[in-house]
């Protein structure tokens, strides 16, 4: 077996950080979204949000003409961004806002961003191919998974190819983030669960990348740290918000992350189980996050360590026991670990592996080269 020693960043080694130019957080701070609009002149406002948040636009407190899209799907394709698209170019927002998970803020940053712009989706995959910004944006997050409000790509999934479509652009960063952990105080223990593993493993592939940064570390390692504190006590009592409050700002350094270093192997891993099978993006990413964790142990033992340690499990860089360690955690949160009970065809697990190999985006900043079979090795141990 050869291992790759990953390449090393240094503190010398250029970094840009982009963050929203404003952030609010904290219990209470949802109403402050229409004294913020209202104190802009904004009065035409698009809403883009989920089915569940669209019922609960009112806590936003927004005055003037305001039109909702509800219905954005847990993974956003090409069909219903389109349809978004089209209900701007009816509205011609002047402030659209994100309302709700991912999804919800990643579809609000394309309609911020493509309406009257003469460039189509397909035109402006990629990295800064955005022309200009349409209208401003607002990021209000009502899980803590994604850290969407705070990053500059979105994903949409392309029902042709079934794989997603990155556009990357500063254009399509928050003019203001609004966090407020009371939001996320009606989301199911599974989901918290789920949101939570994919917060923290924005923060574990970014710790452990090729391009990782002591910039960025601080926030990643912090990030895991609050996921290992309070992820437990949020799925055992929904209602206490101090919990909820840690895994808001565990997502938001999450997103910090994403920006100037981003994911690697876990994601690329994860991302076939909810193009080809609509498994949830937190789910999916719970269930892959042992496995690779464990793969890249032999080239990050210290940070793999590390790693352990901020959630509370023993220290260690062993496959083994990394891997064990890593599976009771995510299980004991009662997270699904089996391909084979989320009705995944072991017939397609070649065909996904091969998709996921394809992702060379994320794959090669992995700190330990991963091939197809290594890939379709980790999705045969976990059916």
């Amino acid at each position: 077996m050869t291992i790759h020693t990953p390449v090393a960043t240094s503190l010398a080694t250029p970094i840009a950080l982009q963050r929203p130019h404003v952030i609010e957080f904290g219990a209470g701070t949802a109403p402050l979204a229409g004294r913020w609009a209202a104190g802009r002149g904004f009065r035409r406002i698009l809403v883009v949000a989920d089915a569940f948040n669209a019922g609960r636009v009112d806590v936003l407190g927004l005055e003037g003409e305001v039109t909702v899209f509800g219905t954005v799907k847990p993974e956003p394709d090409v069909p219903n961004l389109d349809e978004a698209l089209a209900l701007a170019a009816e509205v011609k927002p002047d402030l659209v806002i994100g309302f709700g998970g991912g999804s919800a803020m990643d579809l609000a940053k394309l309609v911020a961003v493509l309406p009257g712009s003469g460039q189509t989706l397909h035109e402006v995959v990629g990295p800064e191919k955005v022309a200009k910004k349409g209208a401003a944006l607002m990021q209000v997050p009502t899980t803590s998974g994604t850290g969407s409000e705070a990053g500059t790509r979105a994903l949409v999934t392309d029902p042709a190819t079934q794989n997603k479509l990155a556009v990357q652009s500063l254009f399509m960063l928050a003019d203001i983030a609004i966090i407020d952990p009371a939001l996320t105080l009606t989301v199911p223990s599974a989901v918290t669960a789920a949101t939570g593993v994919d917060a923290m493993a924005h923060c574990v592939e970014a710790f452990t990348s090729k391009k990782a940064h002591p910039l960025i570390d601080m926030y990643a390692l912090e990030g895991v740290r609050l996921v290992g504190r309070f992820l437990g006590r949020a799925i055992a009592d929904g209602s206490d918000i101090e919990a909820r409050a840690g895994l808001s700002l565990a997502s938001l350094y999450g997103g910090y992350c994403l920006g100037p270093v981003n994911t690697t192997s876990g994601h690329a891993v994860a991302y076939p189980l909810g193009t080809r099978h609509h498994i949830a993006h937190g789910a999916a990413n719970a269930l892959i996050f042992p496995h690779t964790l464990a793969y890249n142990a032999p080239v990050a033992p210290e940070k793999t360590a590390a790693i352990l340690a901020a959630l509370g499990l023993p220290a260690s860089s062993r496959q083994e026991e990394v891997f064990a360690s890593a599976h009771r955690y995510c299980a004991e949160l009662g997270c699904e670990m089996k391909l084979s009970a989320l009705k995944v065809p072991e017939d397609d697990l070649p065909v996904m592996a091969g998709e996921a190999h394809a992702i060379r985006r994320l794959l090669d900043n992995n700190p330990r080269d991963l091939s197809r079979d290594d890939i379709l090795a980790m999705y045969r141990a976990a059916y």
